[in-house]
This record gives C-alpha cells, sequence and structure tokens, in this order.
C-alpha cells in the first residue's frame, strides 16, 4: 500500500486566532486600493487588512486595531487585526435596483448635506435622500446651503420646516465660521453633487488639505474633483470629505427603516396590516389616525411619506 508522505516538522492547523492583546488603536483616515492611511497614537501609518478580518471591509472612520510595524516609516506596513463595532454607518447603493449597499463612512456624528443655493441649482432629490441615509444610519443631518450670495435659501428651508433640521447658509464672499461651528467637537461627513462648493469648504476649513477644486459647467452641472473619501483634522473635530455624487442608491432601505426615525409616528403604525408601506390610508395605513388623533402633525406624516424610497 502506498502511503503519501507527510511533511516533516509542520505545525498542524489550527481554527484559533490570535489575540493580538498588544494591538494599537487607531482610526482609518483613507482607503487607497486596499492600502489603509491609519492614526496611531497621533502618527500616521500605513496598514494593510489581516486575513483573518475574511470579507469584513474597512472604510473611513473606523475604528481598528494594528498590529505589526507601527512606526509609520516610509516602507512601513501595519496590519489592521480587528474592527470595533461600528456607531454609525453612512451606506449607499449604486442606484434603486442595486441590492448590493455599500458601506461609505463609519462613525461618524453627523452628516452635512452640503447644497448650493444656485450655480448649479438645488437638487431636493439628493438632499432627500441624503437624509434617509442619515437617519437609516444613526447620523445627525445638517443642511448647508452654499452660495447664499446668488439666492435666498428661505424657500428652501420652509420644505424642511416639519423636519426641524439643523441649517446653515454660508456666502462666497465671507468666512465659512458659521459652518465651523456646527462642526465643533464633531465627526462630520460632507455629502453633495459636484460643484456645489464642497471642496472650497474644506479647503477653507483645513488649508492643508489641498482638495482639488473645479468650475461648474455651462449646463449647470459640476465636474469630479475629489476622488476619494478622507478623512481630515479640525482644531476641535474631524471632517470626511467625499467625492461629490450623481446619484444616491437606497435599494436597502424599507419604509420601516425610516419610519423608526420618527418616534412621534412609529407607534402608530402598530395598527397598519402586515406589509404595510405607509403610503397611503388607501393601502391601509394607520398612521393618517395616528395624526387625527393628535399625536403627530400632518406635516410630519408629509415629510415622512415624501421620504420613503
Amino acid at each position: 500500500m502506498r502511503v503519501r508522505p507527510t511533511r516533516q516538522g509542520s505545525r498542524p492547523r489550527t481554527r484559533t486566532r490570535p489575540a493580538h492583546e498588544q494591538a494599537a488603536d487607531g482610526v482609518v483616515l483613507a482607503v487607497d486600493r486596499g492600502r489603509y492611511t491609519c492614526q496611531v497614537a497621533g502618527s500616521i501609518l500605513t496598514a494593510m487588512r489581516a486575513r483573518e478580518l475574511g470579507r469584513k471591509s474597512v472604510v473611513v472612520g473606523d475604528r481598528v486595531a494594528l498590529v505589526g510595524d507601527l512606526g509609520g516609516g516610509a516602507d512601513a506596513l501595519a496590519r489592521i487585526v480587528r474592527i470595533a463595532p461600528r456607531t454609525s454607518v453612512l451606506r449607499r447603493t449604486a442606484d434603486d435596483d442595486d441590492p448590493q449597499e455599500r458601506v461609505l463612512v463609519a462613525n461618524a456624528d453627523q452628516l452635512v448635506i452640503v447644497a448650493a443655493l444656485a450655480d448649479p441649482p438645488p437638487r431636493t432629490g439628493l438632499i432627500d435622500r441624503c437624509l434617509v441615509a442619515a437617519y437609516v444610519g444613526g447620523l445627525r443631518p445638517l443642511l448647508c446651503l452654499t452660495k447664499a450670495d446668488l439666492a435666498d435659501p428661505r424657500d428652501l428651508l420652509a420644505l424642511y420646516d416639519d423636519l426641524g433640521l439643523d441649517a446653515v447658509a454660508v456666502r462666497r464672499d465671507r468666512s465659512f465660521d458659521a459652518i465651523h461651528e456646527q462642526l465643533a467637537g464633531q465627526v462630520s461627513v460632507l455629502v453633495g453633487h459636484s460643484g456645489v462648493g464642497k471642496s472650497t469648504m474644506v479647503n477653507a476649513l483645513v488649508p492643508s488639505a489641498r482638495r482639488a477644486t473645479g468650475a461648474v459647467s455651462g449646463i449647470g452641472k459640476g465636474r469630479h474633483t475629489s476622488s476619494s473619501a478622507v478623512m481630515l483634522p479640525l482644531t476641535d473635530g474631524w471632517i470626511i470629505d467625499t467625492p461629490g455624487i450623481r446619484s444616491f442608491g437606497l435599494a436597502h432601505v424599507t419604509p420601516g427603516d425610516l419610519l423608526a426615525a420618527f418616534p412621534d409616528l412609529a407607534p402608530g403604525a402598530a395598527d397598519c396590516p402586515p406589509g404595510c408601506e405607509h403610503r397611503s390610508p388607501a393601502d391601509g395605513c394607520a398612521l393618517d389616525a395616528w395624526v387625527a388623533d393628535g399625536h403627530a402633525t400632518a406635516g410630519r406624516l408629509s415629510s415622512y411619506r415624501r421620504l420613503i424610497p
């Protein structure tokens, strides 16, 4: 009988993973083709994801544990061995027909939705979708309206009165002190269409960022200037700049997911039929009766239904 020879001196494979008890805590500042720029104890270093993490994604804002070469030299390469539980996530899909969701940013406190009042004109569809992403992902939304020297912000703000949004309007001919006050002590992620002045704002807040800026095209559309998300330090907080976007898919969001962000309306859904999408009383939705009984305002229900993906 032939017996296949065995390798001499090799250790048997085991499923026991190392504990990495001496791993250093860090935060992911940028992601680029499988390499992660991390801050560890005030130092900036490059890391790769350890194989033991499997398919777990690592995104900007993740709090991680690292081992290996933590010196931060030119050729140093550490390994990310753990990802801490996320307190919030900003996620989207490629479009509304794509079920594959993608996490863009983790652990941010607030989502700053940047929209220009003119050149290019505001697009409420993207604002609404970003609001949904903020509510579902556990982020506090902040509406930042740029180019307030070109148009009055009051008409646009009136559309969101019933949501009680925090909002700030900034002019191109003035400083960004007003928005800086809203960012103090927070981890804030900035999202908006290309050309709305997001990168200009980032460069004013963090002069060392040197984010690329560009003019708006003749057809009122901005050109993509930032190509990847990056986390930048303020004197008293962090901002995460993201590439300009033209679409924000919400295939992963259900009406029930969104309803959880409306605590004045959510209890009224107890009398809705199974699988109710809360779009109309004609479908048996009980939210209209809940409002009629004085538990919430009609404006809040209207705002909720406008945001349903």
